[in-house]
Order: structure tokens, then sequence, then C-alpha cells
């Protein structure tokens, strides 16, 4: 079973640097609310899916739309994030809309999927050299584009989707194996 540490420690790997907004970590799922109590709008919320799509899409398992990333984000940027890191966040989502702009010539809305993918991985390169830079200098905040991609990451994995149709999950443990059967290409455990 997959617990929450690694999980945090698989965020780290595939942004570079350590998750941010810790007290996201407190919310085992995100509570009943409506968009009324963030600063997001449907369309924000639209717009978070259709990223988090990109980089958590569709294939034989559930993508990121499918789990509603874009919801659960709003929710912890509004809950768990300090308004510098508020901003940051928000920022990264202005980039997106900018380069889309820049590269294409129109919206994100408009990108065919593969020119979406073109420009979240130029965003994610962009973001890695910014964020190696920045460990080399000491500084503490991370490319704006990585509190998006970490949000994806951590939202996906811990939706309901995420967990029961991409990671194995158990709702209650029971005892202790520690030989279970694994065949390469098997799903983790959380």
């Amino acid at each position: 079973m997959i617990q929450r540490r690694e999980l945090l420690k698989m965020i780290a790997a595939a942004t570079g640097t350590a998750f941010v907004g810790s007290f996201a970590l407190a919310y085992t799922q995100v509570p009943a609310v409506t968009l009324d109590h963030t600063d997001f709008s449907k369309e924000n919320v639209t717009y978070m899916n259709e990223i988090g799509e990109v980089i958590l899409p569709q294939t034989d398992t559930p993508g990121a739309k499918q789990a509603n990333v874009g919801f659960t984000m709003a929710v912890l940027i509004n809950d768990c994030y300090s308004k510098e890191q508020k901003l940051s966040f928000i920022t990264g989502l202005q980039l997106i809309r900018a380069k889309a702009n820049t590269m294409f010539g129109k919206s994100f809305d408009l990108l065919n999927p593969r020119q979406r993918q073109i420009l979240i991985e130029a965003v994610d390169k962009e973001a890695n050299q910014f964020n190696q830079s920045a460990q080399q200098a000491n500084a503490d905040d991370p490319h704006p584009f990585t509190l998006i991609k970490q949000l994806v990451l951590f939202s996906f994995f811990t939706s309901e989707v995420g967990a029961t149709k991409v990671l194995r999950h158990v709702a209650i443990p029971g005892s202790y194996n520690g030989d279970l059967p694994y065949k390469k290409g098997d799903r983790a455990w959380f």
C-alpha cells in the first residue's frame, strides 16, 4: 500500500522540489464545499482540469479530468496555501495562458492535444531549470508551474479515482503481508 509519505516523495521526484503547501497533507479528503468558498470559478476549474489532463492523461486508466483535480486544487489552494503561494499558483495559470498565445498564437482552450502537450512540456522544462537554479542559490520558492504540477499529482492520487482505478487501494487494511506477489507493470498500493 502506498503511504502519503511515498506519494510526496514521488511528487518531489516528478517536480524536482519538495511539496509546497504542507497544510494540504492534513486533508484526507476534500470537505464538502462549493466553489463559492474559494476565489476560483467553474471556468478556472475547467482550465485546471484541462492542464491536469495534459499532465495525467486518460489512457487505459482514468485521467485528471475524471478525478476533477481542478476542484480539489481550488479548495486546497484556498484553504491550505499562503497568500504568496496562492499568488504564485495563479501566476502559473497565467503563464500557461501567455505561453499558449506566444507559442501558438491562440488561447490554451483552442490548442489541440499535441499542442497542449508541447506547451506543458516546455513550461515543465522551464520550471525544472528554474528549480535547479533556485536550489543552487538556496532560494525557497519553486517555479509557479511546479505548484500546479504538484497539486495535479497530489489531487489525482488522493482522489477516489486515482486511488482505486490507478493505484491499488485497501480501504480497511488487514494484516501485514510483506510478500505480496508482484509482476512488472502492476499498480502500486495505496
